[in-house]
């Protein structure tokens, strides 16, 4: 099976081609720092999700749970460590930069694609709390029967593929590779000044 995008850049832009032929209003992409909960013996395995809030949320998934004898303290310090991870990319994301409120909005959610939609369905119970107006989910890739469960938590779904069988999400790109703290802060800042050059030209 070829790759079917470059990288996430050239998913990114096919995605966003997708995204504004839907002609949603005014809509906001959110920051949403949802962290996986890996299992002990393979950590790429999804046992459950968490994501940071006056209650943090978590999402766990119930089909590996169900076969699996997890030590509850091995979920616990897990939940602590991402927690801490969540809070340290936030506030280096972000740079003091406030959170866009939520409420009222359309709200896009995207990602770089879903293998097991645990992660994802945590950020999205999360953000629904905040009582956006709309919340679409947009995704290069994503399994079908996973997206389908999905479905039932937005509004609205943006999925440029969903092949069958589905592998693993990194081979659909010729490039997957790990995204570092530099490259994200760097993607948000030109976010930023784009959103602010409008204003700048008035």
């Amino acid at each position: 099976m070829s790759p079917r995008f470059a990288d996430r850049a050239e998913a990114a832009r096919l995605l966003a081609r997708e995204v504004a032929a839907r002609m949603l209003p005014a809509p906001v992409v959110v920051l949403a720092l949802p962290r996986k909960i890996g299992a002990p013996w393979q950590p790429e395995l999804a046992i459950a999700a968490v994501v940071d809030g006056a209650a943090p949320d978590i999402v766990f998934n119930d089909e590996v749970m169900a076969c699996s004898r997890i030590d509850p303290d091995y979920i616990e310090a897990q939940v602590l460590a991402q927690l801490h991870e969540i809070h340290r990319r936030r506030g280096l994301y972000l740079q003091g930069r406030p959170a866009v409120p939520l409420k009222g909005a359309t709200v896009v959610v995207v990602d770089d694609g879903i293998a097991t939609g645990t992660t994802l369905r945590v950020a999205l119970k999360a953000l629904r709390r905040q009582a956006p107006a709309r919340l679409v989910l947009a995704v290069p890739v994503a399994p079908h029967d996973v997206l389908q469960s999905l479905r039932g938590e937005v509004d609205e779904v943006v999925c440029l593929a969903e092949p069958d069988p589905f592998v693993a999400i990194g081979c659909h790109y010729r490039d997957f590779h790990q995204v570092g703290d530099a490259e994200v802060i760097a993607a948000l800042d030109a976010a930023h000044a784009a959103l602010a050059r409008p204003q700048a030209d008035d």
